[in-house]
C-alpha cells in the first residue's frame, strides 16, 4: 500500500502539473479564437491531429528532441504530451462556451457600460465555466491514462506497476495497477465535477436544476 500510494502521488502530479499548464495556456487561446474562425478551424485542426498521436510515438518524438537539453527521458516529456494531449478538450470547450454566450446578455453588458475586458471577466468566463469545466474533466480522465504509459519513459506514476507486472509476468502487480488508475480517474473525475458546480454561478445552477 505504500508503493501505490507513493505512485499515486507521482501520477496525480505529472497530471495536475500538465493540466494546469494545458488550462494557462488552453483557456486565453480557445478565448481568442473566438475573434477569428478561421483562426479557429486552424487551431482546433491541429489540437485534433495532435490528439490523434499514439502516446508512444509521441514519447518517441521527444527523446531526441529533449536530450539536447538532457530531459530526454522522465519527468518532463510526460508532462508535455500530456500537456498537449489536453489541448484540444480545454480550447475547445473554451471557444464552445463563449462563442455561444447569448448576444442579449452581451448587449446588456455593453449597455451598462462595461469594457469588452469587463464583459469578459464579469459575464463571459462566469457563464462558460461549467462546459470548460467539462473539458478539463475529459482532459483529466483521459490523461490519466496516458500518464500509466508515461511509465516506460521513467516518469514513474502508477504505470510502474503495470510495467512490472508485465515484464515480471506478476498478475497481481499488473491487476494492482490497473485498478489504481481506474479507481484514480473516477475519483478525479467526481471531484472535478464537484468542483464544476462550485464554481457554476448560483443563478445558473438554479437555471439548469
Amino acid at each position: 500500500m505504500d508503493t501505490i500510494l507513493e505512485l499515486t502521488l507521482q501520477h496525480i502530479q505529472i497530471v495536475a502539473v500538465a493540466v494546469g499548464l494545458a488550462i494557462l495556456t488552453g483557456v486565453p487561446i480557445g478565448i481568442a479564437i473566438t475573434q477569428d474562425q478561421r483562426a479557429a478551424d486552424t487551431v482546433l485542426y491541429i489540437a485534433a491531429i495532435i490528439i490523434t498521436v499514439p502516446s508512444i510515438a509521441l514519447f518517441g518524438v521527444m527523446i531526441p528532441i529533449l536530450s539536447l537539453i538532457g530531459q530526454g527521458i522522465g519527468y518532463v516529456p510526460a508532462v508535455i504530451a500530456i500537456l498537449l494531449y489536453s489541448q484540444l478538450p480545454i480550447i475547445r470547450n473554451t471557444y464552445t462556451a463563449i462563442a455561444n454566450v447569448d448576444p442579449a446578455l452581451r448587449e446588456a453588458a455593453r449597455g451598462i457600460g462595461m469594457t469588452p475586458l469587463q464583459r469578459l471577466r464579469q459575464v463571459e468566463i462566469p457563464l462558460a465555466i461549467p462546459v470548460i469545466m467539462a473539458g478539463v474533466r475529459t482532459a483529466v480522465v483521459m490523461n490519466i491514462g496516458v500518464a500509466a504509459i508515461a511509465a516506460y519513459i521513467g516518469a514513474g506514476g502508477l504505470g510502474q506497476l503495470i510495467s512490472r507486472g508485465i515484464s515480471q509476468t506478476d498478475p497481481r502487480q499488473l491487476v494492482a495497477g490497473a485498478l489504481a488508475v481506474s479507481i484514480l480517474a473516477i475519483a478525479a473525475d467526481f471531484f472535478l465535477l464537484w468542483l464544476q458546480k462550485r464554481l457554476t454561478p448560483r443563478g445558473l445552477s438554479v437555471k439548469r436544476g
